[in-house]
């Protein structure tokens, strides 16, 4: 079964119920052929959701490796994928980025907007999530980092003067369902679908996120 709920521009974000952590992990790996790896998780604590790494004070609760070389632990392996979620299963859900994709981080305000460019557009995009933390990630081919600076200097833009990142090798996302503390869960702002399993390039969508980002200032 799935739930939307509204987010700005009137966006209807899908959010998948019934899939254990452990589930969801392994269908990644099967239907779309991600690397995951899991990372912390959160733990009841005097009525609160703290993260698992012991940290009153943590940036992402929840969300973020468990360990140092995670990069190692990450795995393709359905069968892997499953023997690491029954070790914890409450583990969050981690993609690695920089192998079968790399991510434009935006903030939120500014991926709606884009979001509706596109599709007016009539652009292919690929999965895109929706943080608590209000960002949004743009699933695109690996290599974006060293194509946007230029990308945005030819449309008029500092790249610099832009709440736009590419997250790449060494660096991940965390995936839906994963929850962030007490903020709310990771959530599909465009889940992934039979129809957008090839990835666009960061050519294709760089002129509507610009175009937000520059808006969102």
């Amino acid at each position: 079964m799935e739930e939307t709920i509204a987010g700005p521009q009137s966006a209807q974000i899908p959010q998948q119920r019934g899939e254990s952590l452990r589930e969801t992990a392994v269908r990644y790996t099967e239907e779309r052929h991600w690397d995951v790896f899991p990372g912390t998780w959160l733990e009841a604590a005097g009525g609160a959701q703290l993260c698992s790494c012991g940290d009153p004070s943590c940036a992402a609760p929840g969300a973020h490796p468990a360990r140092e070389g995670w990069a190692n632990l990450a795995t393709g392996s359905a069968t892997v994928a499953g023997r690491l979620w029954s070790l914890q299963p409450s583990a969050s859900i981690l993609l690695p980025t920089g192998r079968t994709f790399d991510a434009i981080e935006v903030p939120e305000s500014a991926g709606f907007l884009a979001l509706a460019r596109m599709r007016r557009m009539e652009l292919a995009l690929g999965p895109v999530t929706c943080t608590p933390d209000r960002r949004m990630h743009f699933f695109v081919l690996p290599g974006a980092a060293a194509k946007i600076p230029p990308l945005v200097r030819a449309l008029g833009w500092s790249p610099a003067s832009l709440d736009l990142t590419t997250l790449g090798e060494g660096a991940y996302v965390a995936a839906p369902p994963t929850r962030v503390g007490s903020r709310g869960a990771v959530q599909w702002a465009c889940r992934p679908t039979p129809a957008n399993r090839w990835l666009p390039d960061v050519e294709e969508l760089i002129s509507p996120l610009a175009y937000a980002c520059g808006r969102d200032r």
